[in-house]
């Protein structure tokens, strides 16, 4: 007999990520097709994004962008900090963030979905941003060392992984003593049925 962690999904986690990078390789390669989320542009918007902040930013880091939040309205990022942004995607809130942090700070940039990856480091070079470092990886398993960050910054990814549990561990892992967690996501106000957790097709829409 199997025991499942009450509360924890009951899914295929390779599996699972299987699922959500090809729907995000969608949304890198062809983001004009239209998603059953929000993308691009109108969604910066919604999301309170300045937009002269936006209109710096390259068109390609833009259109494929697909956050559910905004991390930086917890709180700017400081001159020269370490900013580790987990599941980056195309690069955008990278690409602040780098701004921010200016060329003494320095931002890790982790994905695990390589066409997002590729479109986070072009929107990098095309900016002559510098303090932007891609990495492959996953949020359960940031590559990077302990105590490696300031701020750690996520958007829209912790909803996607089935053991939230330890990606926060990870994210306290990377973080530096006095370091700071700021994450856009998806809150829910009532429980979500075991059943509904477990149903892989649900998590990838």
């Amino acid at each position: 007999m199997t025991e499942v962690q009450v509360g924890k999904a009951a899914v295929d986690r390779e599996q699972l990520r299987q699922q959500i990078a090809e729907k995000y390789r969608d949304v890198a390669v062809s983001p004009e097709l239209g998603f059953h989320f929000h993308t691009g542009y109108p969604l910066t918007r919604m999301l309170g994004y300045p937009e002269d902040q936006v209109n710096q930013l390259p068109p390609a880091a833009v259109e494929s962008f697909a956050g559910t939040g905004n991390p930086f309205l917890f709180g700017d990022l400081n001159p020269g900090e370490t900013v580790i942004d987990v599941g980056c995607g195309a690069g955008f809130d990278s690409l602040l963030a780098a701004r921010q942090v200016g060329p003494s700070g320095k931002v890790i940039s982790v994905d695990m979905t390589a066409e997002m990856r590729e479109k986070a480091t072009s929107s990098a070079r095309e900016m002559g941003v510098e303090n932007v470092e891609v990495r492959e990886g996953y949020a359960e398993e940031i590559p990077a060392g302990d105590n490696a960050a300031d701020v750690v910054i996520s958007n829209g990814v912790v909803n996607l992984c089935p053991d939230k549990q330890q990606v926060l561990a990870e994210m306290y892992r990377v973080l530096k003593p006095g370091g700071r967690i700021q994450v856009g996501d998806i809150l829910v106000h009532i429980p979500v049925p075991q059943e509904a957790k477990d149903d892989i097709d649900l998590w990838s829409g």
